[in-house]
């Protein structure tokens, strides 16, 4: 029986009408899950139609600098207008709407497990989880530099939970060195889940070591790899108006390979860009742009996803805020300039707490509704972000887990047939009774409601009782009891064959390390 669509989650929530040993449990399964709410807007049509505009302004008049002759020559060749002495590539609007034109409306990326393939588009939604901090923490460890075991926990916590789609990295494996740390990690993720792959873009040759590795998991000839997205990265320009060599390159090599790139300017209004919120995605927007029109010059067609993680700073120490009122602002327009361009959105969860405490959960809930509102395809970092990025917290990653699972029953469609009405039951229940007992009630209640993950809701002699464990207390139990509990998934004898003898050969050879 298939579980996992829309379909199957809203049979699994009718119940028969007595209570049976085989009713099945609540679905608490989301792999797929789609917004069915309108996305809400903070400007008007022609406000965004006036920001794309000017984004293509700057282009067209200040360009952005762009730190790879490769790329630069690529830009030159379909018809950038390249100052070679400033490495500065203008773009007229018309280069800019060709590529427009030629870029993919709709992505799926594809798992070596087809029940884990992920759509980009429309409505559906998605998440990963924090990926890319050098530091962990947890609370019988404290902080410290991740290491290749960090990394691994986030893999299998990831592959632990539906809600989570697509894999990341949790950590810099910092026990690793660079010029194996891609061997390693895309190994502990194509060995321990059966979700989609995270590859950094760190030079084409540790690029390309991620895409063969990818390629033998999934079983895929070299001409079928091409074909079939089953992998992406993250592209990051350097706000304001520069793109350095490895995400140059970068974003050649993943179009060339048809592999799915989130380009995304980070973009800190004050600081990296316009103190307003309209300046800050106006600028990032070109920036974006930019990066598009450099993949589909390399290959018409290469699937790209318009990525924003624009915030504000700190005006006082001018560090960076997130989940701020300006962050949800924010994260609402950049949705309005992805739809705009008719390109997937991507979108973030953050938070500036050093700890797993308040702050950080209502940053990250401020964060999480901010996507949900804009119209998100795709959440990064939303579980384990901590410290503005620079840490993972193990805690901190259970705890959005539950607020992901949350947010996924809320997505649920709501029954309003004549018998969700429980006009029975009112009559059975009488005046002043209670409906604990009545037969609607027992028909439904072992899935009538979200059970919590984490949440503790018994009453506090109860709850002290039992140890007065807070909800940091009670993630901690649980993320070690979910790694005590992993076993990978089934992967293929020979794939896994191929990929330890892959990785025997390119240590031996030195592995690769990084560019820029």
């Amino acid at each position: 029986m298939d579980n996992d669509t829309p379909d199957a989650a809203r049979r699994s929530r009718r119940r028969p009408a007595t209570p049976s040993a085989a009713t099945p449990a609540r679905a608490d399964h989301y792999r797929r899950l789609n917004n069915p709410f309108k996305a809400l807007r903070v400007f008007s049509d022609d406000r965004v139609a006036a920001m794309h505009e000017a984004a293509l302004g700057i282009l067209e008049n200040l360009g952005i600098k762009v730190l790879s002759q490769a790329a630069l020559a690529r830009f030159e060749a379909g018809g950038g207008e390249v100052d070679a002495a400033s490495s500065t590539v203008r773009l007229d609007r018309g280069l800019v709407g060709a590529s427009l034109a030629t870029a993919p409306r709709k992505i799926t990326l594809h798992a070596r497990n087809p029940a884990r393939h992920v759509p980009l588009h429309g409505d559906a939604l998605s998440f990963g989880p924090v990926s890319g901090p050098p530091n962990v923490m947890d609370l019988a460890g404290g902080r410290r530099a991740g290491s290749l075991l960090d990394y691994a926990n986030g893999v299998r916590l990831c592959q632990s939970f539906d809600v989570m789609h697509l894999l990341g990295a949790f950590t810099e494996p910092q026990d690793v060195p660079v010029q194996f740390r891609q061997l390693e990690m895309l190994h502990a993720q194509l060995t321990l889940s059966d979700k989609i792959p995270h590859t950094f873009c760190r030079g084409s040759a540790q690029v390309a070591d991620c895409f063969e590795q990818v390629r033998l998991a999934c079983g895929l000839t070299e001409e079928q790899f091409r074909d079939t997205p089953c992998t992406y990265t993250i592209i990051n320009t350097n706000s304001p108006r520069v793109l350095d060599g490895p995400m140059a390159d970068g974003i050649v090599d993943f179009a060339v390979a048809g592999q799915v790139q989130m380009i995304t300017p980070f973009t800190l209004a004050g600081a990296m860009a316009p103190v307003t919120i309209a300046g800050a995605l106006t600028l990032a927007h070109a920036e974006t742009l930019a990066g598009l029109v450099l993949a589909q010059l390399a290959r018409p067609g290469a699937p790209v996803v318009y990525g924003s993680f624009t915030s504000n700073v700190d005006m006082k120490s001018g560090s960076p805020a997130f989940g701020t009122p300006e962050y949800v602002k924010a994260q609402i327009g950049a949705g309005q300039m992805a739809r705009h361009v008719r390109l997937p959105w991507r979108s973030s969860n953050a938070t500036a707490s050093n700890a797993p405490d308040a702050q950080s959960a209502y940053e990250s809930q401020m964060s999480l509704w901010g996507a949900l509102m804009g119209g998100a395809n795709f959440v990064l970092h939303a579980a384990g972000w901590l410290e503005s990025g620079l840490s993972a917290s193990y805690e901190k990653f259970i705890l959005d887990i539950e607020q992901l699972q949350m947010l996924a029953e809320v997505l649920q469609p709501v029954g309003a047939e004549d018998d969700d009405l429980g006009i029975s039951a009112v009559e059975e229940a009488g005046p002043g009774g209670h409906f604990f007992g009545t037969q609607h009630t027992m028909a439904r209640y072992r899935d009538a409601f979200y059970a919590p993950l984490v949440s503790d809701w018994r009453n506090f002699g109860a709850w002290s009782g039992d140890g007065a464990r807070t909800a940091t207390d009670r993630a901690a139990m649980l993320w070690r009891s979910t790694l005590e509990a992993f076993t990978p998934p089934a992967l293929d004898p020979a794939a896994a064959e191929a990929l330890d003898a892959f990785r025997r050969r390119r240590v031996a050879a030195g592995g690769a390390p990084p560019s820029g």
